[in-house]
């Protein structure tokens, strides 16, 4: 690939997102993608954020560039809690593969078939997705600690005709059941005709009489047992051909069903893994996630750069709460992924890191799910280790990637996100739609054309609740949702989801703004804060889980207060802070700001199953006084 001679990031960036064509085909060359190239790397309506489509003459196969290598080296280490362990090497991989396409092929699986899958963060579910796609099917997650009916507010909207599940799941050295929830998963989607089940906690003991007659089993063993692997024949699919089908929380509603194409997710992600994150073949990467989460398909696709991946299923501090990195230690990870509430927990829980790891192939840790707190980059650097890239980054569903993260080149400044990712213009806007200035507070956009960009949502076949959803806010940008600001060392600064930003006095103020203060705090291990309408004005409810033990009395109410106040501005104080037994997440473990504000709007929370711990909602509900 020719040099595009640029000196430093900003100009490159700059270039990224002048000549986007040229710097997309540059990306394209430069991460070896297998395909089959246009002879001019042309972007229709490129001016068009929302109606721009990509390399229209491009034709790849997603599995087929994730399958590139097929030595003897290791491409996936699993590890289940303290349970089990094993490796699999990229000759397996592919082979496990194989067997499972023609199977596959047997039942007549087809180009943009939805395939629905319910497993554990395991090796075969890769192995799952990698086979469906072969043959362009569209495949879907939905991780087993989602109860039933959150499977089916998901699968029923797509109605797959395979259905991938296991038996049960570990979390916290305990053994949940999954086959209980067949029944009810089939009794409400009645188009699935075949369930490949993948033993896991039971081996072969598996009772299968509470499945329908017309419903075939098929164990996992016994497919690649009797179908002995072969040359894979890749077809390849037009560039924009749909991928995957993602889904957001559903905490206030009937989740979103997200349609990725595989041309742009392929190359968004390369680019962010080998240009943002330095990946080369071999790397260890490892990211703490489910398979309900964009960031398991980000994991995923680092094949395609010929790294290793190490995969956990599993409570992230059992049987210790510094567990992950005893595998990053043994296993030598270069990429260290987790979520920014982990990070915050080792902090608060006073875990030295360095002491017991020395972490030698660890180069760069990153941090999404929530802003990563300035004193939680201070912890990192002085309690894990000082020679690495700490990347706080931010993106999601929507795009299958980030807008804003780090780069290995260029300095980390505490409690900021490095840049904004390489081809995509981000800004942010104000209210009116203007740019706004740097430190000053707005709504995060993308000005330009990305490949990442969704095809559609599924079922709405005129694309109203799409467009809807991220266009009809501001002319010509991409709106994402996130309250943001830009540093002046180019960075960003987020404060929270745009939908539930305060607004105390006509002054909108980011919830994340509230958190960086009292999560500073030694007693307070996490926060919620809303705002309630009150008295014709906006006031603002902060919600408190403390260390066990402890109790807010009205001195400590008074001291948070107080630090809030010197922190920040008058404005930012809580008009009320009750302590609360936990506070509410989703299954990607994101602070459910909006579903109490609804609690306390009146409106009620029908989709209790989308939530990590729902059972943490009936406080909010039985805080009849807050409402009045």
């Amino acid at each position: 690939m020719k040099s595009v001679g640029k000196s430093d990031y900003k100009e490159l960036y700059a270039w990224s997102i002048d000549d986007i064509e040229a710097f997309w085909q540059s990306v394209w060359n430069f991460c070896r993608i297998i395909g089959d190239a246009p002879e001019t790397f042309t972007i229709e309506h490129k001016e068009d954020v929302e109606k721009a489509v990509f390399f229209k003459d491009a034709k790849l196969n997603f599995a087929e560039n994730l399958l590139r290598r097929r030595d003897d080296a290791t491409a996936i280490t699993f590890y289940c809690e303290d349970h089990m362990h094993r490796t699999l090497s990229y000759r397996t991989l592919y082979n496990e593969v194989s067997a499972l396409e023609q199977f596959l092929k047997s039942l007549g699986i087809e180009e943009n078939e939805p395939v629905g899958c319910y497993l554990p963060n395991i090796p075969e579910t890769i192995i799952g997705m990698l086979a469906a796609t072969t043959h362009g099917a569209i495949w879907s997650t939905c991780s087993p600690d989602f109860g039933a009916s959150a499977l089916i507010d998901r699968f029923g909207q797509i109605s797959p005709r395979i259905l991938f599940i296991t038996d049960g799941y570990y979390y916290n050295g305990k053994i949940f059941d999954v086959l209980s929830k067949i029944p009810e998963i089939l009794e409400a989607i009645p188009s699935i005709e075949h369930i490949i089940l993948i033993p896991y906690v039971k081996n072969n003991d598996i009772d299968f009489k509470n499945t329908k007659d017309k419903v075939h089993i098929h164990l996992w063993q016994d497919i690649i047992k009797n179908f002995p692997a072969k040359e894979i024949t890749f077809k390849r699919y037009p560039f924009n051909h749909p991928l995957y089908i993602l889904y957001s929380s559903g905490t206030t509603g009937v989740p979103k069903c997200i349609v990725h194409s595989a041309g742009g997710t392929l190359l968004q992600h390369m680019k962010e893994h080998q240009l943002h994150c330095d990946i080369k073949p071999d790397d260890v990467i490892f990211y703490f996630t489910t398979c309900s989460w964009m960031m398991w398909h980000w994991l995923v696709s680092c094949l395609a750069s010929e790294a290793s991946l190490l995969l956990y299923d599993g409570a992230p501090t059992y049987p210790h709460m510094d567990y992950l990195f005893e595998l990053a230690e043994k296993n030598n990870v270069k990429l260290f992924g987790t979520s920014a509430k982990y990070l915050d927990s080792l902090s608060k829980n006073h875990i030295n890191i360095k002491e017991k790891y020395t972490l030698p192939s660890l180069r760069m840790i990153t941090s999404t799910g929530s802003p990563l707190m300035p004193s939680t980059f201070d912890y990192v650097y002085s309690f894990v280790k000082k020679d690495l890239c700490l990347a706080s980054i931010s993106g999601g569903t929507d795009i299958i990637s980030c807008f804003v993260l780090g780069n290995p080149i260029s300095p980390v400044y505490r409690g900021e996100i490095q840049t904004a990712g390489l081809g995509l213009d981000v800004d942010v806007f104000k209210v009116d739609g203007t740019p706004a200035v740097v430190g000053e507070q707005g709504e995060l956009v993308c000005r330009n054309a990305f490949p990442s960009r969704p095809l559609c949502f599924w079922n709405d076949s005129k694309g109203t609740r799409y467009h809807n959803t991220y266009f009809a806010r501001f002319e010509h940008a991409w709106h994402h949702g996130d309250y943001i600001e830009k540093t002046e060392h180019g960075g960003f600064i987020i404060s929270g989801r745009s939908d539930a930003i305060l607004n105390p006095g006509g002054v909108r103020i980011g919830t994340a703004e509230i958190y960086r203060q009292v999560e500073t705090l030694d007693d307070v291990v996490e926060a919620l804060a809303v705002g309630q309408p009150f008295e014709g004005d906006e006031r603002i409810l902060l919600f408190l889980r403390l260390k066990e033990g402890l109790t807010l009395t009205d001195e400590r109410i008074d001291q948070i207060k107080h630090h809030i106040r010197t922190q920040t501005t008058p404005r930012h104080v809580p008009a009320k802070i009750i302590q609360v037994p936990d506070i509410p997440r989703t299954k990607n473990n994101k602070i459910a700001e909006i579903a109490v504000k609804s609690i306390f709007l009146g409106h009620a929370i029908d989709n209790e199953e989308a939530f990590l711990n729902p059972e943490s909602l009936e406080f909010f509900k039985n805080l009849k006084e807050l409402m009045k």
